[in-house]
């Protein structure tokens, strides 16, 4: 699977460079992500522009993922899904599931209140 990865001071940001993700894909997308819950920043933004399908085995995959990051206090979110995916996703009843915005602007955003929230969730104890 080619990915590109462009480390930003809050979160990575992984592009996929395929034009499918397929069920033969899921352990790559696992080898690729889970890895960055032992880094110093946890949190993805990944971007599916240039992905025109993804099969339901792989977008279960990426539910399954963003759960992880988030039972790690990591963000996970998508960004930049073509209208293909973003409708196979949502007739397969995933889309609801999953954390997405169309700009990795928008993502960053998310990423950015989501930390402010742990850190108030998470405060000194007094």
């Amino acid at each position: 699977m080619q990915v590109k990865i462009d480390t930003k001071e809050k979160f990575h940001a992984i592009t996929i460079k395929e034009s499918s993700l397929a069920a033969n894909m899921t352990e790559d997308l696992d080898q690729c992500l889970l890895p960055i819950l032992e880094k110093d920043v946890k949190n993805v933004v990944f971007i599916l522009k240039d992905t025109q399908t993804v099969d339901e085995a792989a977008a279960e995959a990426l539910v399954r993922i963003q759960q992880a990051f988030y039972d790690n206090s990591a963000s996970f979110v998508i960004c930049e899904l073509t209208p293909a995916v973003e409708k196979s996703l949502e007739d397969n009843g995933l889309l609801e599931m999953m954390n997405v915005t169309p700009t990795e602007s928008e993502a960053w955003d998310i990423i950015h209140l989501e930390e402010v929230e742990r850190e108030l969730l998470n405060g000194p104890d007094l």
